[in-house]
């Protein structure tokens, strides 16, 4: 397939897949008339893509669920380098649950004294 269709396939650009490739993570061929020319696979392996992106993980975290579905997996995320990268990301998901947490139990605390602060020092108008 050409490229117009394999981004319209897999929504997204043309210009997207052109990265990717530069990138090493998509592969095409050339026609005779210089045209990228894409197997179906190409198509699995811009999904997976995609699916990783839209979830956070950088185009080098990437590489592994690539390679495991060049492999002739069904999944990009079966091979041990994959699961690697998974466990990682886990690690790093968690330190920002918790440094969130952390934002907000602050937040909280400096809202509750600014509310108590309020009461004390601003008296309600009385109609």
């Amino acid at each position: 397939m050409l490229i117009g269709e394999l981004a319209e396939r897999a929504g997204t650009s043309p210009r997207t897949l052109r990265y990717y490739e530069a990138h090493g993570l998509v592969r095409a061929r050339r026609s005779a008339n210089g045209y990228r020319v894409y197997d179906e696979a190409e198509l699995r392996v811009v999904r997976e893509i995609r699916a990783l992106l839209d979830v956070g993980f950088g185009l080098d975290d990437v590489r592994p669920f690539v390679a495991c579905l060049r492999a002739g997996n069904t999944s990009g995320d079966v091979c041990p380098d994959s699961v690697l990268v998974l466990r990682r990301k886990i690690v790093e998901v968690d330190a920002v649950i918790d440094r969130l947490g952390a934002v907000r139990r602050q937040l909280h605390t400096q809202l509750t004294q600014a509310i108590a602060h309020r009461e004390e020092t601003c008296p309600r108008r009385r109609t």
